[in-house]
């Protein structure tokens, strides 16, 4: 089984899960273009040791850009930046690595808050 991703003007609608020979026969009427999907990628990277296949798991509401082949999940914060390696949103300062620690996002200050 593999999964699938309707994607529609670049926004994923809807993802499935089917066997590939399904769509010899399934009949879509609806606008947009079915593309595979792995639910073992993340980050470019396959979590079983894989070929990663478009960067990360499809999800609804996710963009999936043609010239990257990848998809892209939606903006975390306006002011986290795309890593054009992994198709990831990331901070514009690394999260604090303090393993006694959490700490939260806040986008008003731009700035990592213990919480």
């Amino acid at each position: 089984m593999a999964h699938y991703a309707k994607v529609l003007n670049g926004i994923v609608e809807k993802v499935i899960v089917a066997e590939e020979d399904f769509f010899d026969s399934f009949v879509d009427d609806s606008p947009g273009t079915w593309i595979q999907t792995s639910y073992n990628t993340y980050g470019g990277q396959h979590s079983l040791g894989g070929t990663p296949l478009r960067k990360n798991f499809a999800g609804i509401g996710f963009t999936y850009d043609k010239e990257k082949d990848a998809f892209i999940p939606p903006q975390s914060y306006k002011g986290w930046v795309l890593n054009d390696d992994t198709c990831l949103w990331e901070p514009p300062t690394p999260n604090p690595s303090d393993e006694n620690n959490y700490y939260e996002w806040n986008e008003e200050t731009e700035q990592w808050e213990l919480i």
